[in-house]
């Protein structure tokens, strides 16, 4: 090789290098986001099943807590006592209480629905024969 030959080398601006760094970070960050997001939803899925089973078990234990404690003092007391018969009496009157509440909205159910059913539009003739 003689000392006039030139080595043909290609030629890149920096701005291409630049440019191609941005658009590297660019795809980096855009991927980063979407796992990040993906793992923010997958936890946030696993704080809301947390959150419900303690809800469900606190509620099932203060439930459970408080029927338990009536039907084993109930059971405590004789046969013919005043609070015995209290607590039964109490107990019949609650349930009777819930199936009046059912058949209330079962009944408020079904007049809506039929409010919100179309009327149906006499005819002229059907109409002229009510009338007369």
């Amino acid at each position: 090789m003689s000392a006039t030959e030139t080595i043909d080398a290609p030629q890149h601006s920096a701005l291409e290098g630049v440019s191609t760094a941005v658009e590297n970070a660019i795809d980096y960050i855009g991927n980063a986001g979407a796992s990040a997001g993906a793992s923010v939803k997958s936890a946030a899925g696993k704080a809301g099943d947390v959150i419900g089973a303690g809800a469900y078990k606190g509620a099932y234990g203060a439930s459970y807590g408080v029927v338990f404690a009536a039907v084993f003092l109930k059971e405590l007391l004789p046969t013919g006592s005043a609070v015995r018969r209290g607590f039964e009496d109490g107990a019949h009157a609650a349930f009777d209480a819930i199936d009046e509440r059912k058949a209330a909205s079962t009944v408020e159910a079904v007049e809506e629905v039929d409010e919100e059913a179309p009327v149906a539009k006499r005819s002229r003739r059907k109409a002229a024969t009510a009338e007369a």
